[in-house]
């Protein structure tokens, strides 16, 4: 069905195509995923659970690591006592690293399925969307309602359903809201990518990755899909309109990102040195 909506898409007006296929893709990115909540109960169990991180950071600071090829000019021990967020394949970097973040997310079904095996061999609080139920299971994974259809919100409370926003970053940004952090500071979110094609594209990477910091982060091989770079930062609107109506806000500590989202900040400066 899918492949046969992206052969007529070309023969269609934009606005009429997307009134058209509207059901089709409300059934297929949500309403299925709902159902299947009914008969498996994973998902009423991970949102009871939730609960659990509510508030549980009030007024503290954390660092949400993006995974652009800036992190290789990042110096990353500086937030070995940090509480951190991780995303995607970000774990390539813990081996060199020495430390591992305190959250992990990932919402991208093309991700999970490829990389449910390292996942699944993480131990710090993993949020997954519901989509990933498929592959990965078990103590220490919270299942989230997340999908990428309207309306586009910001989520405050992630018992209930999550916008994506084209970006895993953001669903993090809700996870740090919901735990109670009063700053969020990215590092890492480089907004920019070398590879050019349609947004939300999936595409089989054919050498190394160049749009993250590491080579093998979407290697030769590996399925993924192109970002949607405008999409991102009008969902990143409206997470700079909710921490800023609630006396919070997120910085940019990300060196040379293309972000302009958020406040930049210097890197170094969030850090008290030793002048010793």
């Amino acid at each position: 069905m899918r492949l046969l909506i992206y052969r007529l898409k070309p023969f269609f007006p934009e606005r009429l195509w997307s009134r058209m296929t509207a059901p089709y893709w409300w059934w297929y990115n949500r309403a299925r995923h709902q159902a299947a909540a009914v008969y498996d109960r994973r998902l009423a169990k991970s949102q009871r659970e939730l609960s659990r991180f509510h508030n549980i950071h009030r007024g503290k600071r954390c660092f949400i690591l993006g995974n652009g090829p800036s992190l290789k000019q990042t110096d990353l021990n500086l937030l070995r006592n940090e509480y951190t967020f991780g995303m995607n394949r970000i774990y390539l970097l813990f081996p060199a690293l020495g430390w591992v973040t305190s959250y992990y997310v990932s919402i991208n079904t093309l991700v999970i399925e490829q990389c449910s095996q390292d996942i699944s061999g993480l131990t710090m609080p993993r949020f997954i969307t519901w989509r990933g139920r498929r592959w990965l299971n078990g103590e220490g994974i919270y299942f989230l309602d997340t999908d990428y259809t309207e309306p586009a919100t910001f989520s405050k409370d992630i018992r209930g359903r999550i916008f994506e926003g084209s970006t895993v970053t953001y669903t993090a940004l809700q996870i740090a809201f919901y735990m109670g952090f009063e700053e969020v500071i990215l590092v890492g979110v480089d907004h920019s990518f070398t590879s050019k094609g349609r947004p939300n594209e999936a595409v089989v990477s054919e050498g190394d990755d160049h749009n993250h910091f590491s080579a093998e982060y979407f290697g030769k091989g590996f399925k993924w899909q192109l970002p949607d770079l405008e999409a991102s930062e009008q969902a990143y609107r409206l997470a700079k309109t909710a921490f800023e109506k609630n006396g919070r806000r997120i910085l940019d500590a990300t060196i040379g990102g293309k972000l302009d989202v958020f406040e930049k900040v210097e890197y170094q400066s969030l850090f008290k040195m030793d002048e010793s």
